[in-house]
């Protein structure tokens, strides 16, 4: 079975009526939400494109990127996956709302590593009440068909239009990560939780000959030990998988998904070898 090549859409057409501003411009540590999930995809797919509606074709932000607009108004996010299957029909679609802050690189890797070319969508289910998460998911070709007649019904509802289709399901890597941020309560408070921490990391064994280091400080959004160990091995070409390792937190052997705080120090360690 031939997969098809996969595209990035990130939806960027809703009308933000809760946030009473633009959701895609909203800023976390410098970085818009738009420039956050376009940069987040970017290395995954052959290209990413921005959903709009028409009026939007004029926004700077959004005219950075190679667009899609919506075939029809209104609609909601059923309506920018519908227009971006009829773009391009032989090419599978990695959709992403622009309002998820929490959305790691390692969530993204293992729904594409998890992919079912031979469903119509693989998706997440939600860690909230099981459902499937429709704007962090891949719809393949052959979802089309299904997503133009869900409409044609007046339906607009893309999770309900996941649970009655043939569509993977996996459960979620990281529980927050699809946590989506809809009031500019839900704003300060997310960016509160995502201020950048300054850490001290430290590197033994072979990561220390890979970083080229063996300690270092730095600032970085990362929440989690291996938010910031996927953030590393990016900087640095770390080899190692977490899995072949342990962390430690202040000296102490810690979970990897165990919050960090300000000024925490990070070890990263490799198996002993010999015995």
């Amino acid at each position: 079975m031939s997969v098809a090549p996969l595209n990035g859409l990130v939806l960027t057409g809703g009308r933000s009526r809760r946030m009473q501003r633009d959701k895609a411009s909203l800023a976390y540590a410098g970085r818009t939400q738009l420039e956050r999930a376009v940069q987040l995809l970017a290395p995954r797919v052959q290209q990413v494109f921005v959903s709009i509606r028409p009026e939007q074709r004029a926004d700077p932000a959004r005219a950075a990127y190679p667009c899609i607009e919506d075939l029809r108004p209104d609609l909601g996010p059923i309506g920018g996956i519908q227009a971006a299957l009829h773009a391009d029909a032989n090419r599978a679609w990695l959709v992403l709302a622009c309002d998820l802050p929490f959305l790691t690189a390692s969530t993204l890797d293992h729904l594409i590593a998890s992919r079912g070319a031979d469903h119509l969508a693989t998706a997440y289910r939600s860690s909230h009440d099981g459902l499937p998460e429709p704007l962090c998911a891949i719809f393949e070709p052959a979802s089309r068909a299904a997503v133009d007649s869900w409409i044609a019904q007046g339906q607009l509802c893309p999770r309900a239009l996941l649970g009655g289709v043939d569509a993977r399901l996996l459960e979620p890597l990281e529980p927050r990560a699809l946590d989506n941020i809809n009031t500019p309560e839900q704003y300060t408070a997310a960016t509160a939780q995502l201020a950048r921490r300054r850490l001290r990391v430290r590197y033994f064994a072979v990561l220390r000959e890979q970083a080229g280091r063996g300690s270092e400080e730095l600032q970085t959004l990362a929440a989690t030990p291996l938010e910031l160990y996927e953030e590393l091995r990016q900087r640095h070409g770390l080899a190692l998988a977490p899995q072949f390792l342990r962390v430690a937190i202040n000296d102490e052997f810690g979970d990897w998904r165990t919050p960090l705080a300000e000024g925490d120090t990070v070890a990263f360690l490799p198996p002993v070898a010999g015995g």
